[in-house]
């Protein structure tokens, strides 16, 4: 009787699940790895899980577009939030942008864009500057 509860519960929900994966995986990208465009590319694959998720909570099964009918029955999904998501998107578009540019600025002055490396230059540039 649990096994049939929880693994239905789990199909259902299964677009939660992914959801709660790929912020795992894009967390642990930025978390673990220290080349820069790796990091951007987690960051990318965080946010798209954040965004499947307003989208999922703002789908109601059954709903249509809140374009009034007079029928009194009609449920309606919430547009709210894909109008957020699309705005949230523009915005992660900039972000990645403009955090590309910042790498490509960082290669070009340091020559590399592994974090362990430039924290080293950094140091030496601090060591030299001291002397």
């Amino acid at each position: 009787m649990f096994d049939d509860f929880s693994s239905s519960f789990i199909i259902q929900h299964y677009n939660y699940w992914m959801v709660i994966v790929l912020m795992m995986v894009g967390l642990y990208i930025v978390v673990s790895r220290g080349n820069l465009v790796k990091k951007i590319v987690g960051l990318n694959l965080f946010q798209t899980a954040v965004f499947m998720l307003y989208i999922s909570v703002g789908k109601i099964i059954g709903g249509t577009a809140p374009i009034l009918t007079g029928n009194p029955d009609e449920v309606y999904s919430n547009p709210l939030p894909h109008v957020l998501i699309l705005t949230a998107i523009v915005v992660g578009v900039a972000t990645t942008a403009l955090g590309l540019a910042l790498i490509v600025r960082i290669n070009e002055r340091y020559g590399t864009i592994e974090e362990d490396e430039i924290a080293d230059i950094e140091q030496e540039i601090d060591r030299q500057e001291s002397a």
